[in-house]
């Protein structure tokens, strides 16, 4: 038997793109869900996309682990549990290859795509433990498995990070009732391509991955029973 719905998400990035998607697939099944992003507005808009009530929006910057803190505080004083977490939020640079990143731009990817992940779960992985369930869904790249000059060296080593990450869930808590994912998405149509040196072409955009195909790779993992985790999914444009 699969996870029951309407249990309690919290979504990363969700003020665009996959976070976004993945926010209003996952509200359409009957999840509660927290949206964290920067920006109210965009935020809101996600929460009128799905049912009302359905969504809520916590704005916050998962660079900041005492912000993140506090709305982990909130939503829990609310909700009697957090099951499911989904790391979304990421960044990259145009000026990305070696011989043009400097070390602002790259520590900057390492807070953003590989601090705020691990700030997130640190901050909801000890309600996981208490209550003896809890999924944990990493939203990385194909660039976090094999090295990609388009993607630059400073989105690789944090995605490769990121990947880390989630192999020491599984290694640490896979006894615990906690269970980690890794997906990683090829080329995938979101905002993040205007980061590019040169953005693709909207005929090419077309052909890539959407944000609705990673919500629905999200949907199998959470759906699974209970006793499988799926450690590692790979997708990429057919």
């Amino acid at each position: 038997m699969g996870i029951l719905m309407s249990q309690h998400a919290v979504v990363t990035g969700g003020g665009s793109g996959m976070g976004r998607a993945i926010a209003v697939r996952l509200a359409r099944a009957g999840w509660t869900v927290a949206v964290l992003g920067r920006r109210m507005e965009r935020l809101q808009e996600t929460a009128a996309l799905a049912p009302d009530g359905a969504i809520r929006p916590e704005p916050v910057d998962v660079r900041d682990p005492d912000s993140v803190a506090v709305v982990r505080d909130r939503l829990l004083a609310d909700w009697a549990s957090i099951d499911l977490v989904v790391n979304v939020a990421g960044t990259n640079v145009k000026r990305r290859l070696l011989e043009q990143l400097s070390v602002e731009d790259f520590t900057e990817l390492i807070a953003v795509n590989l601090l705020g992940p691990f700030h997130v779960v640190h901050a909801f992985l000890p309600s996981m433990r208490a209550q003896g369930h809890g999924t944990i869904v990493n939203i990385g790249s194909d660039a976090g498995l094999l090295a990609s000059a388009k993607a630059g060296a400073g989105y690789v080593s944090s995605k490769f990070g990121l990947t880390g990450l989630t192999e020491s869930i599984n290694a640490e808590l896979r006894g615990q009732g906690i269970r980690a994912t890794a997906i990683f998405p090829g080329d995938t149509d979101t905002d993040l391509l205007e980061k590019r040196a040169n953005p693709p072409r909207p005929e090419d955009r077309a052909a890539m991955l959407q944000p609705d195909d990673i919500a629905e790779c999200v949907m199998l993992v959470v759906t699974l029973p209970q006793r499988v985790v799926v450690e590692k999914l790979l997708v990429r444009p057919r």
